[in-house]
């Protein structure tokens, strides 16, 4: 099977009002981790890089390992998402190497870190979903900024979406799914206390454009239990608080459809590579921890697909080819 356009996995997720995880990863113990979750839960599943991960990976590894996982598990529709894209050019990259989506940060400048004005957003937006649409690809967009920074993007400044604005924008777009600032963060020293989201963003969204993707960033739940493992086998993270399931899942019900997460799978893989470490300190095979560190992703990314909502969704569907959306979108 091929890669599916994320804009038929998000559309069939609005049609059965469930949430899909976008798990951000770097190499191939995560790919397999978050492969056999969603394999034993029968869940669609969007696997996505950020620009971090091609450098670090050689951009060319990435589409190999998913291309191994397309193999290995042909009955699962999964996207290939790039995410957090800083230009155009960033983005025609991405689609060259065969990723079925891509995300046009165009919230900030090319240096990911400069927020822009609604115009500049839109301009470079719309060059995207131009340019992609010709090769079948989804675009995603972003109106709004996060706070925190990871993996280099962010402004940390806070401005939430305003909801008449997002309607125009994705009107004049022409974007597929859209990334909301409701209040989440990035990273994972994201909030000292519960966060209060602006859920209300997402209603107001949802009731003009019912059936319109809206996508979650900055997602991670960052659990304690995570946190106390990392520091019990000699870590030294901070107390901290990520995005309660519980919000998570009210965002689900509102509209939002795609809910990133790679805050988790790194807490997770660390966390089990240390023990591993501490616990036997005589072992220098790699395949011990990393197998450990596969261990974890998986039992982190199966309760997430449990817990959105899209366990059981992967056979609901003919899944499309990006030949198929270019016929769809000329």
């Amino acid at each position: 099977m091929p890669v599916v356009p994320m804009k038929q996995i998000l559309d069939e997720a609005a049609k059965g009002a469930y949430g899909v995880g976008a798990f951000n990863v770097n190499n191939m113990e995560q790919i397999q981790g978050i492969m056999r979750a969603a394999s034993e839960t029968g869940s669609p599943v969007i696997i996505q890089a950020s620009r971090g991960a091609l450098k670090y990976t050689n951009m060319v590894y990435i589409k190999h390992l998913v291309q191994a996982a397309l193999e290995e598990n042909p009955d699962i529709p999964l996207a290939l998402h790039l995410d957090h894209g800083n230009s155009l050019q960033t983005c025609k990259e991405a689609i060259e190497l065969g990723f079925s989506s891509v995300m046009i940060d165009g919230s900030l400048k090319e240096d990911s870190k400069t927020p822009t004005t609604f115009e500049q957003n839109l301009e470079v937006t719309k060059s995207v979903v131009d340019y992609a649409h010709r090769y079948g690809v989804t675009v995603e967009g972003e109106l709004g900024t996060l706070g925190g920074i990871e993996d280099g993007v962010g402004s940390g400044q806070v401005k939430l979406t305003d909801p008449q604005e997002a309607i125009k924008f994705i009107e004049l777009s022409g974007v597929d799914a859209l990334a909301l600032a409701i209040g989440t963060s990035h990273g994972a020293y994201k909030f000292k206390a519960k966060p209060e989201l602006a859920l209300d963003i997402i209603s107001s969204i949802s009731e003009k454009l019912p059936d319109f993707p809206l996508v979650m960033h900055g997602s991670s739940s960052v659990p304690q239990e995570l946190i106390d493992i990392i520091n019990r086998y000699g870590g030294k993270l901070q107390s901290t608080m990520g995005v309660p399931m519980e919000s998570i899942q009210e965002g689900i019900k509102r509209g939002i459809r795609k809910i990133n997460v790679d805050t988790d799978g790194r807490l997770a893989m660390t966390g089990a590579v240390r023990k591993v470490l501490t616990q036997t300190p005589d072992v220098f095979d790699p395949r011990k921890y990393f197998g450990a560190a596969r261990q974890a992703v998986y039992e982190v990314v199966k309760g997430k697909m449990q817990d959105f909502g899209t366990a059981g969704h992967a056979g609901d569907y003919q899944p499309l080819t990006l030949e198929d959306m270019k016929k769809y979108y000329s």
